[in-house]
């Protein structure tokens, strides 16, 4: 993408492996970007955004998501064409020795050659048009990606309420006979 960038990325069992990443890259990016265009100052103009995910249930549709991202930006016509991707790996058209494949691609078959067709056939069965909303709803409000089962587990573990809102103040209730 030309203005953001989507990674799925494990923080593992500790989140604040997130953020430190998080700032590893932007801080070398923008080293990188200023002294390459000789320019000075910060090169992103928000902080990331953050939305942790229903492993069992979401992830494969996350991926889905972020693969069928340039094709939706009709930036590519197909999401094979877009060169900064981990689709080109995971259907067998190119090797990336750095990506790491999750329990759920890895169990879409038990031969590399069928997990790579499985894979293809789950991203091209969806079509750009039905991109799942809630997952960009989700990632917008930096919001829990799972269903109400993995919301409410979360939210008894924190002890805070997290299940997506509406926005702006609830509506009063009307009470009559009162």
């Amino acid at each position: 993408m030309t203005n953001h960038v989507h990674l799925i990325v494990d923080p593992k069992d500790n989140p604040v492996n997130l953020s430190l990443l998080m700032k590893k890259l932007s801080s070398k990016q923008t080293r990188y970007v200023n002294k390459l265009e000789g320019r000075t100052g910060t090169l992103w103009e928000s902080r990331y955004k953050s939305s942790p995910i229903e492993t069992d249930s979401y992830l494969l549709q996350c991926s889905r998501y972020v693969e069928l991202n340039p094709v939706k930006a009709k930036m590519v016509k197909q999401a094979e064409d877009w060169p900064w991707s981990s689709y080109q790996e995971k259907v067998g058209s190119r090797e990336l020795d750095w990506l790491d494949f999750d329990e759920c691609y890895l169990g879409l078959a038990d031969t590399t050659k069928h997990r790579q067709r499985r894979y293809r056939e789950f991203v091209e069965a969806c079509g750009v048009d039905s991109t799942n909303d809630k997952i960009r709803l989700a990632l917008d409000r930096c919001q829990l990606t799972g269903s109400s089962y993995f919301v409410d587990e979360i939210e008894r573990r924190m002890g805070l309420r997290v299940e997506s809102r509406g926005q702006g103040r609830p509506k009063n209730e009307v009470v009559y006979g009162k």
